[in-house]
C-alpha cells in the first residue's frame, strides 16, 4: 500500500514540476514577443513585376541581395536584370541600397543611382521594371 502512495506522489509531484515549467516558458515567450513588437524592421515588398514576385515581402534583417543568379536572396528570371544586380544592406537603423555594378542601374524614386543612398519610408527602387517599395513598420 505504501508503495502505491509512494508512486501517486513521483506522479503528482512530476506533474506539478511540468506545469511549472509550462507556466514558466509561456510568461517567458509573452514577454519576448512583447519586446519584439515595439522594435521596428524594414521590409521591402515587391508592387511590380513578374506575376511570381507580386505581393512577395521580405523583412530586412541584414544584406538582401537582389538580381537573376539562384544565389540572390529576390531572384528575377529577366535578360535584364544582372546576376547580382543590387543590394540592400542594414546600417544601424538605417536601410541602403547599392547598385552592384548592373548593366541596365537601379533607380530610387525614379532616379539612377551611382553609390549606395538611404532610403525612407515609401521609397520605390526599381531593377528594371520590377518596383520595389520599402517600408519601416
Amino acid at each position: 500500500m505504501i508503495d502505491v502512495i509512494l508512486l501517486l506522489g513521483r506522479l503528482l509531484f512530476v506533474a506539478l514540476l511540468y506545469l511549472f515549467l509550462f507556466a514558466l516558458m509561456k510568461t517567458g515567450i509573452g514577454l519576448v514577443k512583447g519586446q519584439r513588437a515595439k522594435e521596428k524592421s524594414w521590409y521591402v515588398s515587391v508592387e511590380r513585376g513578374p506575376k511570381e514576385l507580386r505581393g512577395v515581402r521580405m523583412a530586412v534583417h541584414g544584406p538582401v541581395i537582389v538580381g537573376r543568379a539562384p544565389g540572390a536572396d529576390i531572384v528575377i528570371g529577366a535578360s535584364y536584370v544582372s546576376g547580382r544586380h543590387a543590394r540592400f544592406n542594414l546600417m544601424g537603423s538605417n536601410l541602403f541600397v547599392e547598385d552592384l555594378g548592373s548593366t541596365n542601374g537601379t533607380a530610387v524614386n525614379g532616379r539612377l543611382i551611382a553609390e549606395p543612398v538611404a532610403l525612407r519610408d515609401g521609397d520605390v527602387v526599381n531593377v528594371g521594371d520590377v518596383a520595389m517599395r520599402v517600408r519601416f513598420e
